[in-house]
């Protein structure tokens, strides 16, 4: 009995395609061979392969043995992606960008629940404070939506929290959603309740520390009100495609020019006043002697 076709399609390596042969100059492994962040699954019909690759591709137009397609990502549940180590590391200079490797392919996504708004987020600066992005995707039954913005002056923790913000304002109606994050800063103060007990001490996290980024906080949590949220964390720079892709999001809008001000900020209205603030505060304004 004749052994069955493989094909093997290629997402990120060399040349990205579809591969009727694993070995050889011409087959997958040549193409994903000391590529850092290789990313690639194997199918036994090629036209599952071709829907895999449309889905997992950022490119509009991409090789397949000779034909063209092209398209908007659209991610599946699962894929396997294996990172490689040597020359193509770089090391990790700042919070957006670099990628790391483990040399190890693995399953990468849990199927999503459909009646729930899947939503992953990332941001970033150059530098901390610095110019600063932030990137979002959602997705839905099927449709998907991405979103990014940037500032010329900001931090990570902001636009992390205002990657979170953008994406649940793009309901237009109470959902149920789970909210992806490689930020801990922001899904342990929500999962773990730390927002919330800030919000109840008039935003301070101790008697003499004010919380930061009350003004993103306050936002975040008004949406959280009007829907069903869950925050989960996943590791950054691991192979997760739609949390790449947000990172790939949030590092091009940092880097545009003539970016806004994140206002908040440079006036120094992120977060609430300590009690000896805000008698200078007032003394200065000579409401008291």
């Amino acid at each position: 009995m004749a052994a069955k076709k493989k094909y093997y399609a290629v997402a990120k390596g060399h040349k990205r395609g579809v591969y009727d042969q694993w070995y050889g100059k011409n087959g997958a492994e040549a193409q994903t061979n000391g590529y850092s962040g290789a990313l690639f699954k194997k199918f036994s019909r090629k036209e599952d392969a071709i829907s895999w690759l449309k889905a997992n591709c950022f490119d509009t137009n991409v090789s397949i043995s000779g034909d063209c397609i092209s398209g908007k990502k659209m991610t599946l549940p699962g894929f396997s992606k294996q990172k490689q180590s040597g020359n193509g590391k770089r090391k990790k200079s700042r919070k957006l960008g670099a990628p790391q490797s483990s040399g190890v392919n693995k399953v990468l996504f849990e199927p999503e629940d459909e009646d729930k708004v899947i939503i992953y987020t990332d941001g970033g600066c150059i530098g901390n404070p610095g110019p600063g992005g932030f990137g979002v995707v959602l997705k839905f039954r099927g449709c998907r939506k991405e979103i990014s913005g940037g500032y010329r002056k900001t931090t990570n923790n902001r636009m992390e929290l205002l990657a979170c913000i953008e994406g649940l304002k793009a309901l237009k109606k109470p959902c149920s959603v789970v909210i992806y994050s490689d930020s801990k800063y922001v899904v342990d103060a929500v999962e773990k309740g730390w927002a919330r007990r800030w919000q109840s001490r008039g935003w301070m996290r101790t008697k003499t520390e004010p919380a930061e980024n009350v003004d993103l906080w306050e936002k975040l949590l008004e949406l959280c009100n009007k829907h069903q949220v869950e925050f989960k964390w996943v590791k950054g720079h691991a192979g997760n495609a739609e949390n790449e892709r947000c990172d790939q999001l949030a590092n091009l809008s940092a880097l545009k020019l003539n970016n806004p001000p994140d206002i908040a900020y440079e006036t120094k209205k992120t977060r609430a006043m300590t009690v000896s603030e805000f008698l200078l505060f007032i003394t200065n304004l000579g409401v008291i002697g």
